[in-house]
């Protein structure tokens, strides 16, 4: 099982903040970056929204363009992957976003995974003229001309939504053909998706553990399945959220775990078909105890999975 290192104040989602979260900056996440490398962290993943409606109760205002933070953790590390979970693809153009995956693959010397979504607010759609009902099919579109951005020499792409013919387009990804795409949701049209582009599924909050593997299953049956090495992530403290990011009321996760019941969720996980997964912040004071806590699981769990 590999170990996402879970970075504080990513987000501020009630269900999931610790409170001493509020005040570690961006400093201390570049600091914390580099002991999560040290300690042998598999991944760190930055999750994306990019305007938040007034009316949104639960979701926070607080997050941050995945790419970018992506780049800026690269920067501060040398062997760590950096990963989105997710990024927000519909609102994004193909063109640009390539360009900026490139970018920061090619900086950080071959190190940048990219998990794309859909989002899950509505109204976010309607700030960016994107409509909402063809979300599914751009993303579709997009993904396509994006992998021909990194891959073909003179790209060349003619579609509904994006047209391009014989363009210059350097620096290519680092990792070929082309970094790692992962696919978050857990519709049957996002999974189609794993099935046609994805390395890796990243499942959410509306999926239920026991339910992983006919979603895998699913993935697997699908005509454009090529049999290639599939990660699937599945966080300890997935649960903790429901519909609009509201709390589901489990919190046991926020409280902290002993390290049996770390050891023998991410078993029964492991079992489900899940190769990826993190540990929740727990209850410390902030910091420096949090890197206490990592340094923990790293040398009490990870030896037992």
């Amino acid at each position: 099982m590999k170990l996402t290192f879970a970075l504080p104040h990513l987000m501020e989602i009630q269900a999931m903040l610790q409170p001493w979260e509020l005040a570690v900056t961006g400093p201390d996440q570049l600091r914390m970056a580099k002991r999560a490398e040290e300690l042998g962290y598999d991944m760190i993943g930055i999750p994306e929204h990019l305007a938040i409606p007034p009316e949104d109760l639960h979701t926070g205002h607080f997050w941050f363009h995945s790419t970018t933070a992506q780049a800026a953790l690269a920067g501060a590390t040398s062997r760590i992957r950096l990963n989105s979970c997710v990024t927000i693809l519909p609102l994004q153009h193909p063109i640009i976003m390539a360009k900026a995956l490139a970018t920061a693959d090619w900086m950080s010397g071959g190190r940048i995974t990219v998990t794309f979504g859909l989002g899950s607010i509505k109204k976010e759609y309607e700030y960016f003229g994107v409509p909402h009902a063809e979300r599914g099919a751009i993303a579709d579109e997009y993904l396509e001309a994006i992998i021909a951005l990194w891959t073909q020499d003179r790209p060349s792409f003619e579609g509904k939504y994006v047209n391009f013919k014989d363009i210059g387009f350097d620096p290519k990804p680092v990792q070929k053909p082309h970094l790692p795409v992962w696919i978050g949701g857990d519709s049957k049209p996002a999974l189609r998706r794993v099935a046609r582009f994805g390395a890796g599924w990243i499942v959410s909050f509306r999926t239920a553990p026991e339910e992983i593997p006919d979603r895998i299953d699913y993935i697997k049956s699908q005509p454009e399945w090529d049999g290639r090495a599939l990660e699937v992530s599945y966080g300890l403290g997935t649960g903790r959220l429901t519909t609009d990011h509201a709390p589901s009321g489990d919190d046991s996760a926020s409280k902290g775990l002993s390290a049996q019941q770390i050891v023998d969720a991410l078993g029964r996980y492991k079992e489900l078909g899940v190769t990826m997964s993190s540990v929740p912040i727990p209850p410390v004071d902030g910091v420096e105890a949090y890197l206490d806590h990592a340094q923990w699981v790293m040398e009490e769990i990870k030896p037992r999975l």
